[in-house]
């Protein structure tokens, strides 16, 4: 499918640069029916938007002309939401525009504002910046809109998502009401819409068809794994795609130079993008990934916005995104321009829910899979090195006499092993995981969502709700625990076998199962199916654990970091009461034993006597020693006075507090010098 006609000075530069298929938003912008209108466009980020309002600004800014006039006050107008993005635009702009002659100067911030200015007053035809820097260079006089015919504003949705609603709104209102006025967003949500009524005259919306069911181009993948092996999951991925440049995604600052730092020890070539680095760290961080130079990127959401990296072939979400459109925003850095990519999603079973959300809200369907093992790997290392483009080169005069004296000293054998070995050692070194579905510990996920093809929802298993599970206390029986202290344990919530634990939690620190129940998942890396009865006493809580995750529960305790609370192993189940009520003082107290599990067929050990410690003897009180000289008498009552603040400046004057005291403390104390006789 051939270009529609646009400007020939357009076509040629097009034509130049092997552009023969366009896209379909390049094709829909450039249809009869939209020219020279207000458009409105939704289409998924890297599917050529750039090229797209670029051309589409050809016949509003030449008309019928082969070339623009000398450059004056700027005809057109780009506002992109991030420095990288607009640095970028003014990079397509200016090879779509070269033959018209057209000069395209870039407005962000981060850059020497008396230089933009300085290239503002020399004249433009083009004008890319960011909202806030094109907002001061209004309101100091330096940027003249009386000339614009076009005003695009490309990823609105983020711009608006960053806060920069008040200053477009404050740009816009400055420019030329009879202007054409281009929105351009990956999504449409209720605010683009409201601007886009306000500013926009009878715009033609244009939905391009797969922005509303994801990325054609994009391969999603949902990948299990178990809490706390988020980072070797990382890099497992890293390494079972074979992607020339990659990008993992990051909420925090803090959790970015985490990502950062294993992944340099672990071997990959990294950088790190987040709000903290300056545009010069930005721009030498970018361009080390360009080159080639570093393989992996780790950014958050707000840093990697508007970015483009050509050979960005694999997106990792080591956290999930907050929402569907910003998993789309992120996943849209790959799969541009024809090309394919891959999108990683790794969930943790506590974020399942979560994830199915965001599946459903973006309209993709992933591949459900667990984590790359060391095998696979390994058995991809091998296919790559059979791949590898030095054994394809055609082989040189030297390189063939470097061959020759190498098998003249050694086998083909060796010197097979020793490529072997130098192609492993410049691969980092892959993680031992599984699956956790096949640890037993999880169950199966399945890749359907929370609804299904119907509408209607799944069933789903009842909610634990408070202390629901516990049974009130009967206060009419009239047997207790202590009169019946070998009655069995109460009944369990689980099918099998189970084993009890404690953690020191009780009513008297507010205990609810609401927040303690997530807490055990959290520190014994259990789900909620795994976990039986719940027992709130006094001063602690107990629950059971089924017998055969157990081992592995107990395994991952051991990790729980100090100041959090310990759990431990319950040997004595027979004297748990089953109404909640008190302990039954049953048996004398044993010293707790942390980490220890009585399988089937063992014997517990058995308990220690716990040593008494010897009374110690009465001594004597001495007597208490008297203080050394006199007893300090108490301060006069005028020593009192004098100490106020308030009459710390009596204080300074000896001669006046000597009269005060021989005058009883009747004739008040003046300041200064008192007056002479006679005069007043």
């Amino acid at each position: 499918m051939a270009f529609p006609p646009t400007s020939p000075p357009l076509a040629r530069a097009l034509a130049e640069r092997d552009y023969n298929d366009p896209t379909p938003v390049q094709s829909a912008v450039l249809e009869a029916h939209a020219a020279e209108r207000d458009l409105l466009v939704s289409a998924q980020t890297g599917s050529g938007k750039t090229v797209a309002y670029g051309l589409a600004l050809g016949t509003t800014l030449l008309g019928e002309a082969e070339w623009l006039g000398a450059p004056g006050a700027p005809l057109a107008l780009i506002i992109a939401p991030t420095r990288e993005l607009a640095l970028q635009v003014q990079r397509e702009l200016e090879w779509l525009y070269a033959n018209a002659r057209a000069r395209v100067i870039a407005c962000v911030g981060g850059m020497d504002p008396r230089r933009e200015a300085r290239l503002l007053a020399d004249g433009a035809h083009i004008v890319v910046g960011t909202p806030g820097r094109l907002r001061d260079h209004l309101e100091r006089g330096r940027f003249d809109t009386s000339a614009l015919r076009a005003v695009v504003l490309d990823e609105a949705d983020e711009m608006l998502d960053l806060g920069f609603r008040e200053d477009l709104e404050f740009i816009l209102d400055s420019t030329p009401t009879e202007r054409r006025t281009l929105l351009f967003s990956a999504t449409l949500p209720r605010p683009i819409i409201a601007m886009a009524r306000q500013y926009q005259k009878e715009a033609l919306r244009i939905a391009v068809e797969g922005g509303a069911r994801g990325h054609a181009d994009i391969e999603y993948r949902a990948v299990r794994v178990a809490n706390g092996e988020i980072e070797l999951s990382v890099v497992n991925v890293l390494r079972f795609v074979d992607a020339q440049a990659a990008l993992v995604f990051c909420n925090t600052r803090e959790a970015v130079r985490h990502l950062q730092a294993i992944l340099s020890e672990r071997g990959f070539s990294v950088v790190a993008l987040s709000g903290e680095l300056s545009q010069n760290e930005r721009n030498h961080a970018l361009q080390a990934l360009r080159d080639g130079r570093a393989r992996v990127c780790v950014a958050t959401d707000v840093a990697a916005r508007g970015i483009d990296l050509p050979h960005l072939g694999l997106v990792v979400h080591a956290d999930l995104p907050h929402d569907a459109e910003v998993l789309q925003h992120r996943s849209g850095r790959t799969g541009r321009a024809g090309r394919k990519g891959v999108s990683v999603l790794l969930i943790p079973f506590s974020r399942k829910r979560k994830a199915d959300r965001l599946m459903v809200e973006a309209n993709v369907q992933p591949v459900w899979s667990g984590p790359p093992t060391a095998e696979e790997i390994g058995a991809l290392d091998h296919e790559r090195l059979l791949q590898h483009p030095a054994l394809k080169e055609e082989k040189t005069d030297d390189d063939l006499a470097m061959a020759r004296t190498l098998l003249a000293e050694r086998t083909p054998e060796d010197v097979a092993v020793a490529l072997v070995r130098l192609y492993r050692s410049q691969l980092p070194a892959a993680e031992d995981l599984v699956d956790p579905a096949e640890r037993g510990r999880e169950q199966p996920m399945r890749p359907e969502s929370l609804m299904d093809r119907s509408g209607d929802r799944r069933a789903r298993p009842p909610r634990f709700e408070g202390n629901a599970d516990r049974p009130q206390r009967n206060t009419d029986r009239p047997e207790r625990a202590a009169d019946n202290p070998g009655r069995q344990p109460p009944r369990s919530r689980l099918s099998g076998n189970s084993v009890w634990f404690r953690i020191g939690i009780g009513r008297d620190k507010n205990a609810d199962p609401r927040w303690i129940l997530p807490m055990i998942c959290r520190q014994g890396d259990v789900t909620k199916q795994e976990i039986g009865t719940i027992r709130i006493f006094d001063r602690e809580t107990r629950f059971e654990i089924a017998e055969d995750a157990a081992p592995a529960f107990i395994a991952a305790v051991r990790k729980t970091p100090k100041g959090e609370a310990r759990i431990e192993l319950v040997h004595d189940v027979a004297s748990l009461p089953s109404d909640g009520g008190p302990m039954a003082p049953s048996a004398p107290e044993q010293p707790p034993v942390r980490h220890q599990l009585v399988l089937k067929g063992e014997r517990a050990p058995p308990p220690q006597p716990r040593r008494e410690r010897p009374v110690e003897e009465a001594r004597p009180v001495k007597p208490a020693r008297k203080p050394f000289g006199k007893r300090r008498e108490e301060k006069p009552f005028e020593k009192q006075l004098f100490a106020m603040p308030q009459n710390r400046d009596k204080n300074k004057d000896k001669n006046k507090k000597k009269k005060w005291r021989a005058d009883g403390g009747d004739r008040p104390l003046t300041r200064g010098k008192p007056p002479r006789a006679g005069k007043r």
